[in-house]
Order: structure tokens, then C-alpha cells, then sequence
């Protein structure tokens, strides 16, 4: 019994030792709680020790508010769906169209060259434009030789419908002109003079027909003698007014030297039946509406002929043209009773040299060799401006002419339409300015008005009987 109450007492020490042990166990609990959850991001396993059991309910409602710091991170991780950005995607269709459109337009125009070796389709390589009808397109380029010496023989006729015009010198410091027409046919061109040795690189660059009045007896030897004699049609070897349109026109006192006049119909006609009429079409020009860049202001060129003839061209802003002055006065054409004018006007700087062994009768003087094969210094004037090239002609097989171009050899473009080139043996006698001198104020003006003449009927022409006979009419060989 004693035994008893002793366990009694024992027991009950214990309960309250263990009740009071409790107490304050769970009153100190938070605290300890709240000092074992700071190193908690850091420490995540050792917490299954910590919330195991006596730490009651309280503690852990506080422990899963911080937990959900967790789910806190898993938001962020949502801005994944940065691939909202792949809409920058659609850039890329806006991109591809507003190119397209831009790009096509530009490059349209280059296609087809307009020269200098290839031409498009129905478009002449002498003038960069559209053959006017098929007579033309079909026809052979003709080659028309017209004085330009003396004062009198001008205002001449018909050079405002060539294609192209060659101005060089023959002997005496005097030029005279090569009149190229292919687009039009005018029935009144002249007066037509005589052949020279240039003329011999001439025909054969334009594959062209050549008419001219004669020659003194060494160079039409030479002519006579070429490969492509064939295409020679002239007073000299039998062609009349009749046949082949070499036509005299008196004209009061004129000498009778100055009076030959051609239709070109009527020769196209005798080529025709000849069968050299073929359409030929010469390489070497180089066309664009739009100039080549680096171009420099020209309002006035101005070319000395070794103190005989002076010609001056000058910029017309109203039609976009050169138009021309010889020896200080206006020069006009009596065909249409305008002035001579070109859309292009070209200085080429060419060697030249005494061929004493050629002597011209009609000047006593030695014949001029000059070298048109290799190259040179050019100018080119076109639309207010100028270029500084140089000339070529690449060989002196048939069809090869006359290009202009820079010194990478890439060409200076030439505006559609005519042009005037001028031989010169320097360039030191040409003048190019921004200055445009009145020279209708202080010229004298001799001969030199228009008339626009209908002219009196030709004479017929008596056969000289001295005069090599005509060709036989053949089919020529085409030039390769």
C-alpha cells in the first residue's frame, strides 16, 4: 500500500513534469519555427524533419504561404510565350511586295541596248529611233558626197533629212560633207561633188551605197578597184538623170560644177536593179534618252578649219538641238528653208596625212589621207552638254562604225535622233563654251537666205563619152 501511493506520487510528478515540458514547448514553438524557416530556399530537404509532428496546425499554415514563393517562379516561367514575337514575322510578307513592284520598273529599259553592237527589232543604228515605214527599213544606207565650199554653193539641199553627216577636210583647210540617209528619201540633195580617200573607210563602215559627182583619175582608180565597187553609183561610170537621178539644175551664175542634184528615189531604184539594194543595218552608235552622268554645261562649240571655214553649233533649249553657223552666219538647208541643226554633234580628233602621190585637180593640191581605224580623242555634245572620250571603230571589216565611249570603254550615249560628226586634226581648234555668242547680230550675211526653191526643170544630161561604163547589174556577194 505504502508501495502504492509512492508509484501514485511518482506518476502524478511525471504528468505534471510532462504538462508543464508541453507547455512550454508549445509556447516557444513559433519561434523556433520561425528561426529554422530562414534558411529554408536554401535547405528544402531538412523541413520533412521540421513539420513532422509535434509542431501542431498553427505552424503549418505560416510554412505554405512562403512554399507558394515556388508557384511565385512558375509565372515567370510563362513569359515564354515570347513567341508572340513570331508576328515579327509578318514583316516579311510586307517586305516582299513593296520590293517587287520597285524593282521591275527599273529594270525594264535594259532589256533591249539600244547599240553599240545590238539593236532591238525595227530600229535604226543610225539614229536610235524607229525605222519610219518598211522602205525605209528594207532599203541601203546611201552615202551622198555635197560641197560646202565655196560661200556659194550654200545654203545647200536636202542635209536636214540625213541621218547622219561627216564633215572633214579634203584639201586647202575647206571640209565638205558625207551625207548618210536611210529614213527619208529626198528628191532635191546636193550639190554633189566628188569622192575622196576617206570616203573609201566610209562605205565600207556604213555598208553603204555611194553617190558623187567623179573623182580625180588616181583616187577613182582606187574607188573603182575597192570590194565593194558594186555599190558605186555615179555620173562617172554612166549613171544619168534619167536611170539613177543625177540631175542638172543651172542656177544663174553658178558654176557648172555646183549645179548636180540627186533624187534619192530614183537611185534606190537603180540599186534595186542593180541588186545592191540590200538593208545593211552598221554598228557603232550607242543611244539613250537619258544622257550618260558627268556631263558639263555647252551652249556653244566653235571649229576652226585652218583659217577657211569657221563653223559654230549652238544649244537651242526650245527643241533640245544644236543648231549651225559657217563662217558667221546662220546656215541653212533650201530644201525646208531651216537651219541646219542635229541632236548630236561629235568632234573626233583623226590623223591626217599628204598623199603627194594624189594630186586633186580642182586644187592643185596633195589628196588627204585621213586615218579613221583605231582610235582617238572625241567630244560629244548633246542636250546642253558634253562628254570628253574617245572614238573607235574596233576593225575595218564591212559594218563596223564609228562608236564614242569613255576610257573603260563603256559608250557615252547619244540621244535619239541625228547627228553631225566632225573630222579635225586637233582638238586644239575646237572651243567649248557655256557662253552663247549672238552671231545672227553681227553677222554678214551674204548668199546665205533661205529660199526653199522649187527647182527649174533639169537638164539633160549628154553622155560623156569619155565616161567608164556602168556596172553590170549583179547580185553582189553579201558582206559577211
Amino acid at each position: 500500500m505504502h508501495r502504492t501511493r509512492r508509484f501514485s506520487l511518482v506518476m502524478a510528478v511525471t504528468v505534471i513534469t510532462l504538462v508543464v515540458a508541453a507547455f512550454s514547448v508549445s509556447a516557444s514553438a513559433p519561434q523556433d519555427i520561425d528561426a529554422y524557416q530562414d534558411p529554408l530556399p536554401g535547405t528544402n530537404t531538412p523541413s520533412p524533419t521540421a513539420i513532422s509532428f509535434a509542431t501542431n496546425t498553427p505552424s503549418g499554415p505560416t510554412a505554405t504561404p512562403t512554399e507558394t514563393l515556388t508557384p511565385s517562379n512558375t509565372p515567370t516561367f510563362t513569359l515564354t510565350p515570347t513567341p508572340t514575337l513570331t508576328p515579327t514575322a509578318t514583316f516579311t510578307p510586307t517586305f516582299t511586295p513593296s520590293n517587287t513592284p520597285t524593282d521591275t520598273p527599273t529594270f525594264t529599259p535594259t532589256p533591249t541596248p539600244v547599240g553599240p553592237v545590238s539593236y532591238p527589232e525595227g530600229v535604226s543604228p543610225l539614229t536610235g529611233l524607229p525605222y519610219p515605214n518598211e522602205e525605209a527599213r528594207n532599203r541601203r544606207n546611201l552615202i551622198v558626197k555635197i560641197s560646202n565650199y565655196p560661200p556659194i554653193v550654200r545654203p545647200q539641199s536636202g542635209i536636214n533629212q540625213a541621218d547622219v553627216v561627216y564633215e572633214y577636210e579634203v584639201e586647202g583647210g575647206v571640209t565638205r560633207l558625207a551625207a548618210i540617209f536611210r529614213n527619208n528619201a529626198p528628191d532635191h540633195v546636193g550639190p554633189v561633188r566628188s569622192g575622196r580617200l576617206m570616203d573609201m573607210e566610209l562605205v565600207p563602215m556604213y555598208e553603204a551605197l555611194f553617190a558623187y559627182s567623179g573623182a580625180s583619175e588616181p583616187v577613182q582608180n582606187l574607188l573603182l578597184h575597192q570590194d565593194w565597187s558594186l555599190q558605186i553609183i555615179s555620173p562617172s561610170i554612166g549613171d544619168n538623170c534619167e536611170e539613177a537621178g543625177f540631175c542638172r539644175f543651172p542656177n544663174g551664175d553658178l558654176p557648172f560644177e555646183h549645179t548636180l542634184y540627186l533624187d534619192t528615189n530614183v537611185l534606190w531604184d537603180r540599186a534595186t536593179r542593180r541588186g545592191v539594194n540590200t538593208g545593211y543595218r552598221a554598228r557603232g552608235f550607242a543611244f539613250s534618252e537619258t544622257p550618260s552622268p558627268g556631263g558639263e554645261p555647252a551652249n556653244d562649240l566653235h571649229v576652226e578649219y585652218y583659217g577657211q571655214i569657221d563653223v559654230r553649233w549652238q544649244y537651242r533649249e526650245e527643241t533640245n538641238t544644236y543648231v549651225r553657223y559657217t563662217d558667221n552666219a546662220p546656215h541653212f538647208d533650201a530644201a525646208d528653208g531651216e537651219q541646219l541643226w542635229a541632236d548630236n554633234v561629235i568632234v573626233i580628233e583623226v590623223p591626217h596625212e599628204e598623199r603627194p602621190d594624189l594630186f586633186e585637180s580642182e586644187s592643185r593640191s596633195a589628196s588627204q589621207q585621213i586615218n579613221l581605224w583605231d582610235t582617238g580623242r572625241a567630244y560629244l555634245l548633246r542636250d546642253g552638254q558634253y562628254w570628253e572620250g574617245y572614238w573607235r571603230r574596233r576593225d575595218r571589216e564591212p559594218g563596223t562604225a564609228l562608236e564614242v565611249m569613255f576610257g573603260d570603254n563603256t559608250p557615252i550615249m547619244m540621244r535619239p535622233g541625228r547627228t553631225w560628226v566632225m573630222v579635225t586634226r586637233w582638238m586644239n581648234y575646237v572651243t567649248i563654251s557655256t557662253e552663247t555668242p549672238n552671231i545672227e547680230a553681227t553677222a554678214t550675211i551674204i548668199a546665205l537666205t533661205p529660199t526653199n526653191t522649187p527647182w527649174p526643170t533639169p537638164i539633160p544630161q549628154t553622155p560623156d563619152p569619155n565616161a567608164q561604163a556602168a556596172p553590170v547589174e549583179a547580185t553582189p556577194t553579201p558582206a559577211s
